[in-house]
């Protein structure tokens, strides 16, 4: 707080000295008409007139006026220009008391100021009343319930609520109040922010999802999970192994709409009366489900990432495989402890700092803080987008205890995705399905521009790198038409005259105006994780890029083996088909325990040379690329095959030795004849 008072007192100092200076020069050039004294031209400050003019407590104003002489407009070089005018614009917004009783001109200032701060939240921004500039920050009542009032006219006009996040006494009695004010969003436009949640192993996952998405408490055996698992084997087990998606929405005033009907949520009914829509992308814990996890972590694009840690077991297992992970995809992460009801308070306390302490390495570089109290969860949220903070919820799915606090925190996230619809259309497609009366279905998310319903996209690459011009024959978001989608958001699109087994995970969609070009090969800086041994040329591992995951080899490296923690620049190439790739997309690179992370820097487009990965190309060169040799006949082929070589070979041997013995003496006579060799028939077993 001291800090922000020196600040502002600094300012302060700052802005009046350079309104002196302006007004000054401004007498000089205009000493007939002003005749003011120094001592009030030091406390002078510019608006949007023409004349000094006398304002109460907040001094006098320099106004430009429009009524001029044109000759003495050309004849005074110092007058203000435009940019200074739109300089006093913004200051004017800075004032603490700009809200309390503003004129009709800084009124649509401040309106325009926070309709772009809308924009930039992407429907929602946290507003502060009572700080700026000033002796001290906040407000005495009047002039603070004057402010709230000009507030709640601004929100009113531009279709939105004001919610009051905290109140705070400062000195004085003066108070400091923060608002948040979220649009009301149109039924089929919400605000979708996705979160993956990611951890060991029986930390509680699926639990929580469960809890927060259906209101219910859980009873300590397993209750709260049973309504988001897909197959049996995950009901039998109770442990995760496919990308399951949960959805929690919170009105335009905060409050959740979850409302589940005989223990089942109606997403259409979810969204309709949503502002924002928070997306839980559940993923595996399991060690066995590694590739889907990372999948999930790549391909589904998240805007956060929640780790789960259980209280009594700590952090072991997969749990800091997946903070690596978001960490090498600069995924901002917060921590929720879970089973606090049924832990020992030492065990609780060894769990924290340890967590603390890992989260705090220089392999992290995190702020780890410990919420407590909702001041803590605002704090967290407004500060959570440096990707420094790393707040820590401690939460019971039994007992309800600190839910509460991890539904505010989940309600002020805003994307991460900044929607610019003037760009070309960009989808990633991360599922196909094949739906009886409608056909062919592709899910994704929308990287950028916008889509929109009967559009014509390009879809690809297939196995030859080309891409197929393609219609949309319907959208669905959450399972809720709507006639377009925009960047950051998940959908599903239903297309028109094709098969599913054209479509592949990790193909795009993209707007013509990209001329798009699929790529064999690419090059990336690569750091290694771990691995047991080294890492040569022709190694292959599985590369996860975006929702591309397939298997590359390394045909090439800067350095000539890599290790445990060296940094390299890689040369990969696709062994199946090409994919559709970008500068600087993020790269994970595994295998078995071998893991690398990086990013792309250059790619290679590809050739049409539509032979050059067929079978015949890759016997070929075997000798060059030993890889992508063809596979090995099954047993009962190479028995057949064995049995056909001795066969011809019996054959072969017969014909040699009935010709060789019936034809020696033609052979011999018409060679002293001087005359070639006449070759008569050849008789087998007779015939």
């Amino acid at each position: 707080m001291v800090a922000t008072l020196q600040e502002n007192e600094s300012n302060t100092s700052d802005r009046t000295t350079a309104w002196s200076s302006i007004i000054y020069i401004s007498r000089q050039c205009k000493a007939k008409e002003i005749k003011q004294d120094m001592a009030t031209a030091a406390t002078c400050k510019p608006s949007l007139s023409g004349t000094l003019t006398t304002t109460g407590a907040t001094g006098t104003s320099l106004v430009l006026t429009q009524q001029d002489d044109p000759a003495d407009m050309s004849e005074n070089l110092f007058a203000p220009d435009s940019s200074t005018s739109t300089d006093v614009e913004i200051g004017n917004e800075n004032v603490k008391t700009a809200l309390v009783s503003p004129s009709t001109e800084e009124y649509e200032i401040l309106l325009k100021r926070l309709k772009d701060r809308i924009k930039i939240g992407q429907g929602e921004t946290i507003y502060p009343i009572g700080t700026g500039e000033g002796d001290v920050p906040g407000l005495n009542v009047s002039d603070l319930e004057a402010s709230i009032a000009t507030l709640h006219t601004m929100a009113q006009t531009i279709n939105a609520d004001v919610i009051e996040l905290r109140r705070k006494t400062e000195d004085k009695n003066l108070q400091v109040v923060e608002f948040l004010i979220r649009q009301r969003a149109e039924i089929d436009n919400f605000t979708e922010v996705r979160v993956a949640v990611v951890g060991n192993v029986d930390a509680g996952k699926s639990t929580l999802l469960g809890v927060l998405t259906h209101g219910e408490l859980d009873n300590g055996r397993g209750y709260a999970r049973q309504r988001l698992f897909k197959h049996k084997h995950e009901m039998e087990s109770g442990r995760t192994s496919s990308v399951g998606n949960d959805i929690l929405g919170f009105d335009s005033t905060g409050n959740v709409v979850n409302k589940p009907d005989h223990g089942n949520l109606d997403w259409i009914k979810i969204c309709e009366e949503s502002s924002k829509v928070i997306t839980f992308i559940d993923l595996a814990g399991h060690e066995r489900y590694l590739k889907t996890t990372v999948f999930g972590m790549t391909g589904h694009s998240p805007d956060f990432s929640m780790l789960m840690v259980g209280a009594n077991a700590g952090v072991i297992g997969m749990c800091k495989e997946h903070l690596g992970l978001a960490l090498a995809l600069t995924v901002p992460v917060f921590v929720v402890i879970t089973k606090i009801d049924m832990c020992p308070p030492n065990v609780l306390q060894d769990t924290l700092k340890l967590l603390q302490r890992i989260l705090k390495s220089p392999g992290c570089r995190k702020i780890p803080v410990l919420v407590k109290s909702k001041d803590d969860v605002i704090s967290s949220a407004m500060n959570f987008t440096s990707e420094r903070i790393c707040p820590i919820f401690q939460v019971s799915n039994v007992t309800g205890e600190n839910l509460d606090l991890l539904q505010i925190f989940l309600n002020l996230l805003t994307p991460r995705i900044y929607c610019n619809e003037s760009e070309p259309a960009e989808f990633q497609i991360d599922d196909t399905f094949s739906v009886p009366g409608v056909g062919t279905v592709v899910s994704g998310t929308c990287l950028k521009g916008m889509i929109k319903l009967n559009d014509t996209l390009l879809l690809g690459p297939d196995s030859l790198g080309q891409f197929i011009a393609i219609a949309i024959k319907s959208i669905h978001r959450k399972r809720m038409p709507v006639r377009e989608v925009r960047g950051g958001q998940t959908a599903s699109f239903a297309l028109k005259k094709i098969k599913r087994s054209y479509i592949r995970k990790g193909m795009v969609m993209l707007s013509p105006a990209v001329e798009p070009v699929a790529c064999w090969e690419f090059e990336g800086e690569v750091l290694v994780l771990h691995h047991p041994t080294t890492i040569s040329t022709r190694y292959q591992a599985m590369v996860h890029i975006g929702s591309v995951r397939q298997t590359a080899t390394i045909i090439w490296m800067s350095k000539e083996h890599l290790r445990t923690g060296d940094k390299a620049t890689v040369r990969f190439r696709f062994i199946k088909s090409p994919e559709y790739l970008k500068p600087d997309m993020k790269l994970v690179f595994r295998e078995g325990r071998t893991k690398a992370v990086g990013q792309t820097t250059r790619l290679f487009p590809h050739v049409h040379a539509t032979a050059q990965n067929t079978r015949h190309h890759r016997a070929r060169g075997h000798h060059t690329r030993p890889q992508n040799e063809p596979q090995k006949a099954s047993k009962r082929n190479r028995n057949r095959n064995k049995n056909k070589t001795k066969d011809v070979a019996h054959f072969a041997e017969n014909s040699v030795g009935k010709f060789a013995s019936s034809s020696s003496k033609t052979s011999v006579e018409g060679v002293d004849d001087g005359q070639q060799p006449s070759v008569g028939p050849v008789v087998v077993n007779g015939s």
